[in-house]
């Protein structure tokens, strides 16, 4: 079954323990989440915060995301190493619950920097911003290169698994887009002015994904 929702979670770590985190992710984490049916798409080093671990977990539904939750942090894998990676973070609730207008398979083994843009629409607006996206925003990126990979809304359904909050009472529409590598990214950020055709001035990540040698 397609993903029908993703999470984005920012984690706030404690300084120079990203790494840290990041070995134990991929040992312990990845596999045990995926056999309790999650998909792990990607996983950075958000390049202007040394102590931000920025990673993608996506369900098939809400209920599927409840039961998958249910079961992970239940589980052995969790309670074996959850001291030691609460140990490397300071805050693990800035967290996105998203629904997709197109979804994001994989972030490409090719890319070697991702750019998250995540822009406040209001709540009568979102129509109208998918097809702004899609008709003028998407169409100018790749006409300099940059497709976007994927594109997403807030997921408005409750929160059905309280002890991971996530962020509410705001709605985005929130994009990806993949580069070769830093240089390419910064090239195409020092020319590209659309973001603002969406209206409010939108946050915008900066990744590398983790399997960049750190430093890259």
């Amino acid at each position: 079954m397609a993903d029908a929702v993703l999470e984005l979670r920012q984690y706030t770590l404690h300084p120079g323990r990203r790494d840290d985190l990041i070995e134990l992710f991929d040992r312990e984490f990845v596999g045990a989440q995926e056999e309790c049916d999650m998909r792990i798409p990607g996983r950075f080093r958000d390049r202007r915060n040394p102590d931000r671990f920025v990673w993608l977990r996506a369900f098939s539904g809400m209920a599927a995301r409840e039961e998958a939750l249910t079961a992970f942090y239940g589980g052995p894998v969790w309670q074996a190493h959850r001291d030691a990676a609460n140990a490397t973070m300071v805050d693990s609730d800035n967290v996105l619950l998203l629904r997709p207008v197109r979804a994001l398979d994989e972030i490409p083994s090719s890319a070697g920097f991702v750019r998250v843009t995540i822009c406040p629409v209001p709540r009568d607006g979102e129509e109208r911003v998918v097809r702004l996206f899609e008709d003028v925003v998407a169409m100018a990126m790749t006409d300099v290169g940059a497709p976007p990979l994927a594109w997403y809304l807030t997921e408005p359904a409750e929160n059905t698994f309280p002890a991971l909050p996530v962020r509410t009472g705001e709605r985005v529409f929130a994009w990806f887009t993949a580069f070769a590598d830093a240089d390419a990214h910064d090239r195409f950020a020092a020319a590209w002015d659309g973001d603002r055709e969406l209206g409010e001035e939108p946050e915008v990540l900066e990744l590398v994904p983790t399997w960049v040698r750190s430093g890259a």
